[in-house]
């Protein structure tokens, strides 16, 4: 048992150490001034208004069977339940700080379900990647709404209540910033499924769609690099808040998700699904939790360097909870 979970965590530890070899890169290039805040915001923005789109629609119309998977849909309400059941583990965890520690919640409870999670399944799982993306842009659908509104609504801000923001910064938080370009990819890619119009689309638009696409994966993980390395840590003052967002993103979480699909009966789960469940609830906090804190005020100092500290240590207990789940699998 020790040299199968020992095995697993190492296969999954180089995976990881590939997305992070690169996300180290881009962290250097932006702290020695390579990478400009301009650079970022020119590849943020293209990521999120073609390529991730693109890489959407792609694999959504390519890979979405609702006779295969009839129950697809159950996926976007298991990301919100799985939200839901973060947020109230995170705020048991700060019980005794709230409402000042209110930013810290998404920390503890939001994880980086794209941006991460697709490089590890396309690093572990390539032979059923197209599988694991679709699996991930499903269950987008329904954290997105989640992150963008109230993962917003807690993270920016100077941490007390929501009356004491600007009514600017309130009326930016709107529902208007939900309607992101994926979100509307991801709408119509389901639809063009369901309506049975992905017939209708020449094969020579789906090659160039899935081309385009494919730069989503590799420019996300540079993305994450850039916006982490340019992020000032000072965690000398967060050392008790950055233990409970780990305790409760990296462990506690994991430990409850690997815990339920155990007792769920046998067969009632793609095992893929299981698998990408699994690194969904072990992934570091959501990168774009910074950027609204960026974007609508906040303590950047503060979440950044817990942010930090998240994606460091993940990228050993990430591993862990991959080999433990595989050991579960095998019993």
């Amino acid at each position: 048992m020790i040299s199968a979970f020992a095995s697993s965590f190492a296969a999954t530890l180089v995976a990881i150490l590939d997305i992070f070899l690169v996300i180290a890169a881009a962290g250097l290039l932006v702290r020695r001034g390579i990478v400009t805040q301009a650079h970022i915001n020119g590849l943020s923005a293209t990521t999120v208004t073609v390529f991730l789109p693109c890489l959407i629609f792609s694999k959504v119309t390519s890979t979405l069977d609702p006779a295969a998977l009839p129950l697809w849909w159950m996926i976007p309400l298991i990301a919100i339940a799985l939200s839901a059941a973060a947020l109230g583990l995170a705020t048991l965890a700060f019980l005794g700080k709230l409402p000042q520690a209110r930013n810290l919640l998404p920390l503890a409870s939001m994880q980086n379900a794209g941006y991460l999670v697709l490089p590890v399944g396309l690093s572990l799982y390539p032979a059923q990647f197209d599988r694991f993306a679709l699996y991930c842009f499903l269950f987008i659908l329904g954290f997105n709404p989640v992150l963008w509104s109230l993962g917003k609504m807690l993270s920016t801000g100077s941490g007390g209540s929501a009356a004491d923001e600007p009514a600017a910064m309130r009326r930016r938080a709107g529902w208007r910033g939900m309607v992101t370009p994926p979100l509307v990819a991801n709408l119509a890619a389901i639809a063009v499924v369901l309506t049975g119009a992905v017939s209708l689309i020449p094969p020579p638009a789906a090659r160039a769609v899935e081309l385009i696409g494919s730069a989503a994966v590799p420019v996300a993980t540079f993305i994450l690099g850039a916006v982490l390395g340019s992020i000032p840590l000072e965690l000398g003052r967060s050392l008790g808040d950055a233990a409970r967002v780990v305790t409760v993103k990296l462990l506690v979480l994991p430990a409850l998700v690997v815990t339920v699909l155990v007792w769920l009966p046998a067969g009632l789960i793609d095992p893929l699904l299981a698998r990408f469940l699994v690194i969904e609830a072990a992934a570091a906090p959501a990168a774009g939790i910074i950027l609204m804190v960026r974007s609508y005020g906040g303590d950047e100092t503060r979440i950044g360097s817990i942010m930090l500290a998240s994606y460091a240590l993940c990228t050993l207990t990430l591993p862990a909870w991959v080999a433990i789940w595989s050991l579960l699998e095998q019993t």
